[in-house]
């Protein structure tokens, strides 16, 4: 089947139903239907702001949780996803290669997963099967984990991404399924994620409730406990115009109580259904139903808000109350993959498009010659925020010189608005699921944005950094004169920000009056100039570690030392750790730094860095070596010699990337020149890289090709 005309806008309406139904749901996870209908009563909007008294209650301190958080379903939907492109979109994908995926993404008891622990946690158990060299399906089996661990809810709430890359092709939707769920999943949760993919797959083509219900369960067997509970659902609903009548019956016949584990599938996969059924076809009225009905509430609103969005479009998102505002677009994803952390649905979704239409062998889909911020589909803002009250921003029609959309900032006299590049002041001490990220912007790339207004305007563009105070500093880049409707291009090269990160990126407009600026798109490029050092005069306040400029790193090593005079003492106790940061944008540049071993089995350097798994490195190693090497899928030698470096003393290594070019040095002596033609890795961010020992540095730069 073709990719249907409207692919794009549904897989937008579709993530935007996904994390706003993850956003509405997670204050009250794990809530009984009783508590929610006595201490909140019918959830029909965002309640994070209600919360405070009822944490108070339970944990003894008052808390009112943010909106926008870190979340599994979240991230895990939109990071296993990768899969696909990492593996050349190949409809052929195999489990093992997506089990792979984990082990690359994941950092073991930091990212994605609830850590709850072997045999209770199935994501965990299944990720320790994956590490300990079982690979997927066998990873996630009943005979490996037993049918309660193996039927837990996780193959369902990361599924998504797997049916919006099929449109229309509800069968090859539930084999992806199928595959995706089988690394930490079988039995009931297989068959509930199949059926989940499925409607959605279809819900691109078909609005039909009962003809997507209908599509779901032919995926399955007969035979199986989610297959005769939507029946029953899809009977009783039929006689019973009150859900709430209905959702009773649900606890009596498949509720929490009957199944074992934590979170189990069967419950929880009703309460979906229920919502479908009884929503009237409306967005805001299938959130209350799967909200109030209790249970596993993010997961279950998350994925029947991704199914409605992709059924509906956005008109069914817009035509309540206003879901997508306080959302801003914003998604936050803390995995291996630090550059990506920092997101929103507009990125997400290109991503999404971009599989599906790999998978058709259909030319990708890159609005504005690919720009990260170019609000093209309607109403997106891409978390831009206005600075002041009295500036408006809003999503407009025209005003592009390649779209069909623009960004409008209306404001008195001066106006600006920024959006996040890193973890912001307020996400410090995010509770829940741990926030790690790396700036997706930083000193030596340029910044281009395209600007026009109807009146004479003066514009800039400017960063925001932070200090050693937590606190944000405004860099502005250099001021430009606009002429009444004539779009105008900004550059800019980011300047040295001596080691701290860039927090958020924005534009500044002044009038003599009122006016109106028109952002068609802004992005960055090239590869980044920066010596990432403990930061200049960071004081005796704190400990040297606690400073802003180690979150920017994402740490996956055993120990990184806080009070060290060195900035880089890292310690890893069994296998291979990495201390990383950057993006996937970085191509072609060089990555230098002057390290020390006092014992390790190999350390060094690395260079386009995309995970756990997936990197260059220039290592010495035991046996006085000196190795390059290729991690993709096991680790590839490309080139060793014989080197007599010595415990204690101190060596610069240098490893540059150049296309399938690669040349490492020592010292200043070139020692290594190799081609990668086989499968070579494009780009990534750089990192320190250790085995089984213990390193020390000051810095490590960055920096392009010279």
């Amino acid at each position: 089947m073709p990719i249907p005309n409207d692919y794009a806008e549904r897989v937008y309406a579709g993530v935007l139903g996904k994390i706003i139904g993850v956003y509405l749901g997670r204050p009250f996870e794990g809530w009984t239907y009783a508590d929610i209908m006595s201490k909140l009563g019918e959830v029909s909007y965002y309640v994070n702001d209600r919360i405070g008294e009822f944490y108070l209650e339970r944990w003894g301190s008052h808390f009112d949780p943010p909106l926008i958080v870190t979340d599994d379903d979240i991230t895990g939907t939109f990071t296993f996803l990768r899969a696909l492109p990492d593996y050349n979109n190949s409809r052929d994908l195999t489990p093992a290669q997506i089990g792979q995926s984990w082990l690359n993404y994941i950092i073991e008891n930091r990212t994605i997963l609830w850590w709850g622990g072997m045999g209770n946690s199935t994501e965990h158990t299944a990720y320790l099967r994956l590490k300990r060299g079982i690979q997927a399906p066998q990873s996630g089996s009943i005979a490996s984990n037993g049918a309660i661990v193996a039927e837990q809810i996780g193959s369902q709430i990361f599924i998504d991404g797997w049916a919006m890359v099929a449109p229309g092709d509800p069968e090859f939707a539930a084999d992806l399924a199928r595959r995706a769920a089988s690394v930490s999943h079988d039995g009931e949760a297989i068959y509930g994620a199949q059926v989940l993919a499925a409607m959605e797959s279809q819900a691109f083509v078909e609005s039909r409730i009962d003809t997507l219900l209908d599509v779901g369960t032919s995926m399955i067997p007969t035979s199986s406990t989610i297959y005769r509970m939507i029946n029953d659902l899809r009977g009783w609903h039929a006689a019973e115009p009150d859900w709430h009548k209905t959702f009773k019956k649900i606890q009596s016949h498949y509720g929490y109580d009957r199944y074992g584990g934590a979170v189990h599938i069967i419950p929880n996969h009703a309460l979906v259904i229920l919502g479908l059924l009884y929503s009237n076809d409306d967005f805001q009225t299938a959130m209350k139903v799967v909200n109030t009905a209790g249970w596993d509430t993010d997961c279950n609103a998350g994925n029947l808000g991704c199914l409605m969005g992709i059924k509906n479009g956005l008109a069914g998102l817009d035509g309540g109350p206003d879901w997508r505002g306080p959302v801003e677009d914003r998604i936050l994803m803390p995995t291996a993959e630090g550059g990506r952390a920092i997101s929103d649905a507009v990125n997400e979704s290109l991503a999404i498009i971009n599989i599906g239409h790999a998978l058709k062998h259909v030319p990708p889909y890159l609005p504005k010659g690919g720009a990260r911020f170019n609000f093209e589909f309607p109403g997106s803002v891409q978390g831009f925020r206005a600075d002041a009250d009295d500036t408006v921003l809003e999503n407009v029609e025209g005003h592009s010189l390649e779209g069909n959309r623009a960004l409008a900032m209306r404001f008195q006299t001066t106006g600006s608005a920024a959006t996040p590049t890193f973890i912001m002041p307020d996400e410090l001490k995010m509770r829940g699921y741990s926030f790690i990220a790396s700036p997706t912007i930083y000193a030596g790339q340029t910044m281009r944005a395209r600007v026009s207004a109807e009146e004479p305007l003066t514009v800039r563009l400017f960063i925001k950094v932070y200090d050693n105070d937590t606190q944000l500093n405004v860099v502005y880049g250099p001021q430009v004169s606009l002429e009444p409707n004539q779009s105008s291009e900004l550059v800019w090269q980011i300047p040295d920000t001596g080691g701290q990160p860039i927090a958020q990126v924005g534009i500044e407009g002044q009038a003599k009056s009122a006016g109106i600026l028109y952002l068609d798109m802004l992005t960055w490029s090239g590869e980044p100039d920066v010596v990432l050092a403990r930061p200049a005069d960071m004081g005796s306040v704190s400990p040297k570690g606690t400073r802003v400029w180690r979150r920017a790193w994402i740490d996956g090593m055993d120990e990184w030392e806080k009070w060290s005079d060195e900035a880089y003492k890292l310690t890893q106790n069994e296998g291979t750790g990495l201390l990383i940061q950057g993006t996937s944008d970085w191509h072609n540049y060089e990555v230098e730094a002057t390290i020390q071993l006092t014992l390790a089995q190999t350390a060094g350097i690395g260079a386009r860095v995309q995970g756990m798994r997936r990197y260059y490195a220039l290592l010495l190693a035991t046996g006085n070596k000196v190795c390059l090497v290729k991690a993709l899928d096991g680790v590839k030698t490309l080139a060793e010699i014989d080197f007599p470096w010595e415990i204690g003393q101190s060596y610069t290594l240098r490893l540059q990337v150049n296309g399938n070019q690669l040349k490492a040095w020592i010292d200043g002596h070139l020692l290594v020149e190799v081609e990668d033609s086989d499968n070579a890795l494009a780009g990534g961010a750089a990192a320190f890289v250790l085995e089984d020992g213990h390193m020390i540095s000051d810095s490590l730069a960055v920096c392009p090709l010279k």
